[in-house]
This record gives C-alpha cells, sequence and structure tokens, in this order.
C-alpha cells in the first residue's frame, strides 16, 4: 500500500500511551489488541532475529529504519524455536513484496501466523522522541481491520500494566528440558554445519538463549548441553562440565535473580570458567554483590560503541537490554572491562584473577561483524587452560 493510498483510508490500527498519546497506522499481521512496554531498535538488518529474539519478551518494538519486510522471513533465521518473543512491531512503511533469495515467506503472513500484530503508517521518529523523553512507555497496540477501537479503555490497560520492573520473563521463555547442540554458525557456501568429536564441555543455563550464541560455542568447540533456567548448581556439576554459560533473556534481572543467584554463587564456588551476556551478565554481577537498574529507554540496535577498558580497542556492537549493570556497585574484586561509549554505562565485568567474566552486548549478533567473536575464544582457552591444569 503506497503513502498516498493510506492517506485515503480509514487507519486500522493504534497505539495509545500511557499518557493519552495515540498513533494511528494500518494493521497487518495479526488482529487483536497487546500490552507491552514499546522501545525503538536502530538496527537496519535482522528484524527477524529481532523479533524472535527472547530478550524482547514484554515489549513491542519501534524500528527506526524504515524498510522493515522487504527481505521476507526464513526459518533459518529464527533465534528461537516457539512464536516470535516481541509482543508486536511497528515501522514506517508497510513491508514490502519480499525481494532475496533467502525468503521462504511473507513478513505479514508470518505475524498473522504467530499471533503478532505490526502497524505500518506511524511517524517513528516522532515516537522515538516520545520514547526517549519519557523513558520506555507501556502502550496497547490495536488492530482492527474495521478501524474501531475503545480509545479510553485501551489507555486504560496502558495504564494500568504492570510493567518489566519487578518481572521475571526467563521462566516464559526458557526451554522445557534439557538438550544438547552441535550446530554452528553459518559459513559460506555450507551454511549451517555440525560439530564433531570430543570437546569442551560447556553447560548453558537458558533464560532465553539465542541460537545463534549456542552456534558460537560450537564452532569454538563447545560441546554444549542446554539446561532450563530453573537448572540447580547440584544438576549443572553434576554433567562435570568445564565452564558454564549464562544467557541472555528478558525481564529483570533481580526478579530472575532470586532463584538464579543462589545457583551461579554455587557455580562460581566450584572454580568452574563461567562466561554469562545480557541478562547473564547482569545475574553474575548480582552473584558477585553488585546491583542493576532500571533504564529510561534502554540499548537496543546494532551500532552502538562499546570500548574495551583492558586493550582499549573499540567495539561495534549488538545491545538489547532495558537494565544495566550499576557499576558503581561492583566489588572491590571485580573489574570493570568494557564501557559504552553513548552514555558510559557498564557493558563487562570480570573476576580478578579469575576466568570469569560477561558482557552486556550481543557477541554472536555480528555488528561488527566479527569484532568480538574473541569472547567466545577467550572462554574456550580458559576452559582449555582448566584442563591442562
Amino acid at each position: 500500500m503506497s503513502a498516498s493510498q493510506q492517506s485515503s483510508e480509514k487507519p486500522t490500527a493504534l497505539i495509545a500511551l500511557a499518557d493519552g498519546q495515540l498513533f494511528y497506522g494500518y494493521g497487518f499481521g495479526a488482529t487483536g489488541e497487546t500490552v507491552a512496554e514499546l522501545v525503538f531498535n536502530t538496527a537496519m538488518t535482522g528484524y527477524q532475529e529481532i523479533m524472535t529474539d527472547p530478550s524482547y519478551a514484554g515489549q513491542v518494538v519501534t524500528f527506526t529504519f524504515p524498510h522493515i519486510g522487504n527481505v521476507g522471513v526464513t526459518p533459518e533465521d529464527d533465534e528461537s524455536y516457539e512464536t516470535p518473543s516481541a509482543a508486536g512491531l511497528v515501522v514506517k512503511w508497510d513491508p514490502t513484496e519480499p525481494s532475496n533469495w533467502r525468503a521462504s515467506g511473507d513478513l505479514r503472513d508470518w505475524l498473522e501466523k504467530h499471533g503478532r500484530i505490526g502497524i505500518g503508517g506511524v511517524d517513528t521518529r516522532r515516537l522515538t522522541r516520545a520514547i526517549r523523553q519519557q523513558g520506555a512507555p507501556h502502550v496497547a497496540l490495536a488492530h482492527d481491520p474495521n478501524g474501531v477501537f475503545d480509545i479510553e479503555a485501551l489507555v486504560k490497560k496502558a495504564r494500568e500494566w504492570k510493567g518489566l520492573v519487578g518481572l521475571d520473563l526467563a521462566k516464559e521463555v526458557t526451554c522445557a528440558q534439557s538438550y544438547r547442540w552441535s550446530e554452528k554458525r553459518w559459513a559460506w557456501p555450507e551454511g549451517y554445519s555440525t560439530r564433531e568429536g570430543a570437546g569442551l564441555k560447556v553447560v548453558a543455563i537458558d533464560y532465553g538463549a539465542k541460537r545463534n550464541i549456542l552456534r558460537c560455542l560450537a564452532s569454538a568447540g563447545c560441546d554444549v548441553t542446554v539446561l532450563p533456567a530453573s537448572a540447580t548448581a547440584e544438576d549443572i556439576l553434576a554433567l562435570g562440565p568445564d565452564g558454564v554459560f549464562l544467557s541472555n533473556g528478558p525481564g529483570d534481572p533481580a526478579a530472575t535473580g532470586e532463584y538464579a543467584v543462589p545457583m551461579i554463587r554455587d557455580v562460581l564456588a566450584a572454580d568452574l570458567p563461567v562466561f554469562g551476556i545480557c541478562l547473564g551478565h547482569q545475574m553474575l554481577a548480582l552473584a558477585l554483590g553488585a546491583k542493576t537498574i532500571k533504564m529510561n529507554h534502554g540499548h537496543h540496535g546494532a551500532n552502538h560503541p562499546v570500548k574495551d577498558l583492558v586493550t582499549g580497542k573499540v567495539e561495534i556492537t549488538s545491545m538489547n537490554h532495558g537494565f544495566t549493570v550499576d557499576s558503581q556497585s561492583l566489588p572491590e574484586d571485580v573489574q570493570e572491562t568494557h564501557v559504552s561509549l553513548f552514555d558510559g554505562s557498564n557493558c563487562g565485568i570480570a573476576v580478578k584473577g579469575k576466568p570469569i567474566f560477561s558482557v552486556q552486548y550481543h557477541p554472536e549478533a555480528s555488528p561488527g561483524p566479527q569484532d568480538s567473536y574473541y569472547l567466545f575464544e577467550r572462554f574456550a582457552e580458559a576452559m582449555q587452560a582448566r584442563r591442562a591444569g
């Protein structure tokens, strides 16, 4: 649908912010209503990866790049097995017909199939400014082909939604049971390949793990066993791992930490190499005695510069988080290793003298495109050194 066609038709979708602001547009995908936190993402590519990233559970994503949907969808780009984790998406222009050789479907149909609402024709710059000014707002997103909306009820739903603070979403997106992972990173021309032979034994705790993180571990020579978020230290240590990985995930780290932090502390006492990403980074910090805080509008995009304070190197990273580790709360034996060059917030920590480290950003998402793969290699080297020692 062109802009001129849209302007002559009645809006069929609506975003109602908790403060009463309304953004009208044209719906696609599923119909109905959903209530969530609204965030914006500045990435120009990877919309399917973003929508299926479990870290976006409980959130509607506004894409600042206008051309979303133009490469279609493919199962190879899903980051989780089930339905998209994000509650909905907001775009400037309606998705066009797919024009990519990898496409096996259309974004519109994909959203409808998975029960996710899309809205186009929105002034996403204005909406992004609203998010930056007031913080990530609570919103109600509605799609009705007839354009009939109960405005008062939608605003009321947005205002009454409790939000992500204090909400443990990891238990909703984690795997139901343990499984093994051997698929490696995609490579031309063979695509995805399988790791074979003996490897470093890694137990990955799934708080909402992305597939490509597991692929990166496999490519680094790891024999990966994935356990649910509720796994105990006894469950983990019984597998005799060379190292433990703490995955990304959604929600408030303090809420998930109610059961995860005691487990992590017991694992740390076993003196194993530990590596965390995103939510895993935040919970490792909590286990070490630090605190986490809610950010105004978070970091969401594939163009975030991060400085490695140890080497002085600057990495271009992919980020997706609405909470951050309070660097002022880090104990003396924990070193801040990375910081955001956008706002100075914490992006990495390490325990002094031990192979225990984590980062806030997503090294597997290839924004640099290979700036941060060294972290997986560092984890593997730490496990190899422990074996040799």
